[in-house]
């Protein structure tokens, strides 16, 4: 997968570089690409910014940069072709060779080939573009995009991006405004590192055990439930026993539970949409029922 990041901050994406980003990028498995803004203005201060029609506080950016950008980033040309492309942190396994690749860590191939719209195995890249006003990001969203060859990211800033921008892009791009969540952020530089993290776990040899992802809280609609490790006992506190019983039927039954109750106490409205959708089976309303009655519900 290849990931271009539009920002005028460059340097807030490095933490894309570490832990296990860095290694999917060190396995040839990741592409990064970040792209300073500012390389497609034409003025002395290099603005990127204008007052609003209408008026208004803040400022919105302007479509005269955002336009070419996405224009050049789409198709890898111009400023495009020479934006900084991200480097593991630290290469985790000096001289190793991905057997998928053949390639070692830090390779980084001349070429990138940039499917054409159309083309067999390659649409339009998704245009992420992150925004209180746009839907919520999911992880059914995450999983979607995990599917995907490329995705570009665009970071707005002040009061946001000119709405045509997205408009004109259309015609490049299959665009997505979206929220991380009902609040607003300084800029989508955050919003792009937690969106990224989400999606890129998800692809295939990126995560060194595959349950690690199956299991995780909304992967069946529920949140996850409690973990434990050694030691046995710690501070007077011992681990749940049916987790030490070997009885890998008792212990799934246990972590459904778990997240039943979890759920239910945290996040009730999930449950809900899995009764709608009969995902619920008798065990799991006894455990549920049990539960109200215990707390005198």
């Amino acid at each position: 997968m290849r990931l271009d990041v539009i920002t005028i901050f460059p340097e807030y994406l490095d933490p894309l570089r570490h832990a296990l980003l860095g290694r999917a990028i060190e396995r040839g498995i990741l592409d990064i690409g970040v792209h300073d803004l500012r390389s497609w203005t034409h003025d002395v201060h290099k603005a990127v910014d204008d007052t609003p029609y209408g008026g208004g506080p803040g400022m919105v950016m302007k479509p005269t940069v955002w336009g070419p950008a996405l224009d050049d980033v789409a198709a890898l040309r111009g400023p495009a072709a020479d934006g900084r492309r991200l480097e593991s942190a630290q290469p985790h396994v000096p001289g190793a060779v991905n057997a998928d690749t053949g390639h070692g860590p830090g390779h980084r191939s001349d070429e990138v080939a940039v499917p054409e719209a159309g083309s067999a195995g390659g649409e339009r890249p998704i245009l992420v573009v992150p925004t209180p006003a746009g839907a919520p990001f999911t992880q059914a969203t995450a999983e979607r995009w995990a599917g995907e060859d490329r995705l570009v990211f665009a970071c707005g800033r002040y009061e946001g991006i000119d709405q045509r921008v997205f408009d004109d892009a259309s015609q490049r791009y299959r665009v997505e405004e979206v929220s991380l969540g009902d609040y607003v952020l300084i800029g989508g530089e955050v919003a792009v590192l937690v969106m990224a993290e989400a999606v890129v776990r998800l692809i295939p040899g990126v995560l060194g055990n595959r349950r690690s992802h199956e299991e995780d809280s909304f992967q069946d609609g529920l949140l996850e439930g409690p973990s434990y490790t050694k030691p046995r006992v710690w501070r007077d506190r011992e681990v749940p026993g049916v987790l030490l019983s070997g009885d890998h039927a008792k212990v799934d039954r246990w972590r459904r539970d778990q997240a039943l109750l979890r759920t239910e106490a945290t996040r009730p409205e999930l449950l809900d949409a899995l009764d709608r959708e009969g995902a619920l089976d008798a065990r799991d309303r006894s455990v549920l029922d049990q539960s109200g009655e215990q707390s005198g519900e």
